[in-house]
């Protein structure tokens, strides 16, 4: 009788796989429009702060239960892209012992658009505690002026 397949697996599997693509859709519609935050899907949707620090900018995303192996980042002009992505270890699949396993596959991708050009090299990001935190230092405005000729 414990060899029995729970027979509402099939459908909290489908009903993941929805919440993920409904996460998926709304990220791309908020990168799209700009709009932050209009939608949230629960687990799959990871809270990320953007902080002005006179000279750098500070973003921190929580990121629970990810290693820094687990997580990307990159900067593209003024957006910064920020990633993750785990899998749940292979070793106990076997064991069915489970009555409940939500665990799985877990990935998220953020875009956050900064409000001023940072210098690409003075980045540095670090995750203590389940906390990503990436220091963005701005461009120091140069002091030369540029004459602009008026036609």
């Amino acid at each position: 009788m414990a060899d029995r397949r729970n027979p509402f697996e099939s459908l909290e599997e489908l009903f993941n796989r929805l919440n993920r693509q409904f996460g998926d859709a709304a990220r791309t519609w908020e990168v799209e429009t700009g709009g932050e935050g209009q939608f949230d899907f629960g687990a799959e949707s990871t809270s990320l702060d953007l902080a002005d620090h006179d000279d750098e900018f500070v973003v921190t995303v929580d990121v629970p239960g990810y290693e820094a192996d687990d997580l990307s980042s990159s900067l593209s002009g003024e957006t910064l892209l920020v990633s993750g992505e785990r899998e749940r270890e292979t070793e106990s699949d076997e064991d069915d012992s489970y009555i409940r396993r939500e665990r799985q596959l877990q990935s998220f991708s953020r875009q956050v658009r900064l409000p001023e050009p940072v210098d690409a090299e003075g980045v540095h990001a670090t995750v203590n505690n389940g906390v990503l935190t990436i220091h963005l230092p701005k461009l120091e405005p140069s002091g030369e002026s540029h004459t602009i000729d008026i036609d």
